[in-house]
């Protein structure tokens, strides 16, 4: 079994906003990759995007950029 470990999650109003997260963190050769949305966090979609703590402001940084909107940030043990 893996061991689980403190994990960014980023939730989404939309699935699109999910999709577009993907494909920038794949253009951009960042780590992360779409999961379901843990029971601890809300969101309106069922899609979140998960990548290392380290990786935050760049993530954040990126995606107003770009203009994609998150529902929330959060900090979950994945």
């Amino acid at each position: 079994m893996r061991e689980k470990q403190l994990r960014l999650v980023l939730a989404f109003h939309t699935t699109a906003e999910a999709m577009a997260t993907e494909k920038l963190c794949h253009d951009h050769g960042l780590k992360g990759r779409l999961i379901s949305v843990p029971r601890s966090v809300t969101s309106d979609c069922g899609i979140a995007w998960s990548a290392p703590l380290c990786l935050r402001d760049t993530l954040e940084a990126m995606l107003a950029e770009h203009g994609v909107q998150t529902a929330g940030s959060y900090e979950v043990m994945l």
